[in-house]
Parts: C-alpha cells; structure tokens; sequence
C-alpha cells in the first residue's frame, strides 16, 4: 500500500463490532471535506455493509467540529482548468450514487450530526433514516454563492419542507442550527452534544434491524422540541413572510417582495436575504428556483439526475470557477457574475442547464437498480 492510499484510508475510518458497523469521516483539519478516496471507500464499504446478514445498524459521524463540510472543491477544482469534467465526474457520480444508496438502504442508518454539516455532508446525513443533532450542528446549502446549486439530492429534501421554506434556504444559504432542523422536520431527533458518548455505547449493544426499536432506543437519549429563539431561521413570526415572499414565481419577484417587507420594518433576516441574492451569482439562483419547484414534484431519482445533469454544465461554466476563486482561493469575496445580474439571465439561458447530457465526453446519470422503495415524501405546501 503506497502513501496515498495510506492516507485515503486515514481519512475515512471504519470500525465496529458485528452488529454495529461506523464510518467516521476523519478529515478534522478540512472540515471533513471527501475527496475522491474518501468516496469510493465509502461506496465499497456501505455496499458490504448492506449486503453483511451479521450487520444490523450503520452509524455514520465525523471526527472533530464538522460532521461534513461537503466535497473538497479546493482540491477537485484546483487541479483542472474549467471544462475538464472528466477529472471530476467520476468523484460526482459515486457522491450521487452514495447519497441513493443511502436514501434506499436496507439497513437502518443513525448519522450523528455533531457540527458543520454542508453540501455533500447533506448528501451524506439528509438521506439517513435517522438523523441526529445537537447544540453544536450548523447546517447549509451555500452553493450558489459560488456559481452553483444546491445538488446531492437538495431540491428533494429542501422542496419538501414546510411552505417555501426550501426555497429561502436554498436561495439565501441560510444556517440552520440543529433546533430549527428539528422544527422544521430536517432531523428526527435532538441531543447535548455531552451525552452523544452516552447514545454511541447503546447503538453498539444493538443486535437487530427493527427500526421501531432503534427509534425507541433513541428517544430515551434526545430531547423533544426546544422552544426556538427569535434569531433562529426557524421562528414562527418569520413563517408567514418566508411563505408570502418565496412563493413567488421569479427569483426577481422574491427579490421585490423582500424589498417590500423590509420597508414595513427592517428585521436584521429580511435585509441578509436581500443582501445575498443581490450578492449571489443570478445564473445560479435562477436554476435554483427551478430545480427546486421541479423537484417538488419528482422523485428522489429524477432530482439526483437532475443534480448530476446541472453540475455538468455548471463545471464548465465562467461563473462557478469564478466563484471557486474569489471565495475559496483568492478570498477577496468580490466574484464577477456573467451575466451580472437577474434581469441579464434570460430563460434560454437557464433552459441549457437542464439539458441532459447527451456528448462524447460523458453520459447521464446511471444510478443503480435499487430492491429497497423509497417511501415518497409529500409537498407540506
């Protein structure tokens, strides 16, 4: 075994007993970011882990302040110039395909969520039958602040939050801390990140695949709703005009309505929205939109090839190298949008993104024939 894939299996740890199997992703310095290694080990691993009869419960966590701050874009991106896809889709494709085998998979999954979780640690945690936070968990989908979108299957889980709740998250990169996802329904259960110790030693005495009793397990270590604080993304006041703005049919027309409410009364959260889609990459937030309100409606399935299909023609795109640059690598947060703003990007612009791939340098999303249902989740419109 060379250096390199010394270091790969460092990365990600696995370890466990026969009943109980854990993968700790042990990055701690990069915020848990994957790399290519990190994913194709995981992919083998969860595979042999669901098809292991002795193998009862998967446990997925991160080692250190972040449970996953998504793909290491520094490292993907910094080594090829745009356009070069292939030096990056094998590394996309195995993340769209960890993130079905997860949501399909047919062994119970406890993701233990204990910091920063974003992008593909979305991917990873979002898709988990259960999902567990803490005081400590932060969590977004950022991705348009560098030319992107939210991808690994966001525009199914975001679109299926409460109102149009997945559209301000989605379209502003707003944190959540672990209280909101419970309220909002993102997690299933709540904890002190004290007692996180105390849950893993029962997890390992599991020895069977019922899930109610996992489920019952779980509820004698986490807490119920806490009553959310005023600044919380969450808050009931905000509801209402989170519904009443983000429903609209345009990303112009969010905007406007924004600027409407912040005249009646210039609450701090109402002025960042604004900020942010001003400051964010118009292209990006108009697929966004889009892919958020299709995938409202679709399956799991049809949104990760969604995800898959959009990020191809992002990775070639002026806008997300520029926005990998003036926010990753040069850092002087001041990315130039072409087109530079929301009324420049026309609807045939847009329309591209969404083309499936169909050219000599790659093909469509192939995601593998899955025995386990995905049981649907409805629209909370």
């Amino acid at each position: 075994m060379n250096q390199q894939q010394q270091q790969q299996q460092q990365d990600v740890v696995f370890e466990g007993n026969s009943c109980v199997k854990k993968v700790t992703l042990n990055r701690p310095r990069k915020l848990n970011s994957l790399t290519y290694g990190m994913v194709s080990q995981m992919l083998k691993k969860l595979n042999e882990f669901e098809t292991d009869p002795s193998v009862k419960l998967v446990i997925l966590k991160g080692n250190g302040k972040a449970f996953c701050s998504g793909g290491d874009i520094v490292d993907l991106y910094g080594h090829s110039p745009p356009g070069q896809w292939r030096l990056k889709e094998s590394f996309y494709k195995k993340q769209l395909i960890i993130d079905y085998l997860l949501a399909t998979y047919k062994k119970p999954l406890v993701a233990l969520i204990n910091g920063i979780v974003m992008g593909g640690g979305a991917g990873l945690s979002m898709h988990a039958k259960f999902k567990i936070v803490t005081e400590n968990t932060v969590f977004a989908m950022p991705e348009v602040a560098i030319g992107h979108v939210p991808d690994v299957g966001a525009s199914h889980f975001l679109s299926r939050l409460p109102g149009y709740f997945g559209e301000y998250l989605g379209l502003t990169g707003t944190r959540l801390r672990g209280a909101d996802m419970i309220a909002c329904e993102l997690a299933t259960h709540f904890l002190l990140s004290k007692d996180l110790h105390l849950l893993e030693n029962a997890l390992d005495k599991v020895t069977s695949s019922d899930t109610a009793a996992i489920s019952q397990l779980l509820s004698k270590f986490t807490l119920g709703k806490n009553d959310l604080k005023e600044q919380s993304a969450y808050y009931t006041s905000r509801l209402p005009i989170i519904n009443k703005c983000f429903s609209r049919e345009t990303v112009e027309d969010i905007l406007l309505a924004l600027e409407k409410q912040a005249e009646i009364g210039k609450e701090k959260w109402v002025v960042d929205a604004i900020n942010s889609l001003k400051s964010t990459c118009p292209t990006s937030l108009k697929i966004c939109l889009r892919s958020l309100r299709e995938g409202r409606w679709q399956s799991l399935e049809q949104c990760l090839a969604r995800d898959y299909t959009i990020s191809y023609r992002t990775a070639a795109s002026h806008d997300f190298y520029e926005g990998v640059r003036a926010m990753l690598f040069d850092k002087d947060k001041n990315p130039k949008w072409q087109p530079s703003k929301l009324e420049l990007v026309t609807e045939e612009m847009i329309d591209q993104y969404f083309v499936e791939v169909k050219d000599d340098k790659s093909e469509p999303l192939r995601l593998p024939p899955r025995s386990n249902s995905i049981v649907a989740a409805t629209s909370k419109l």
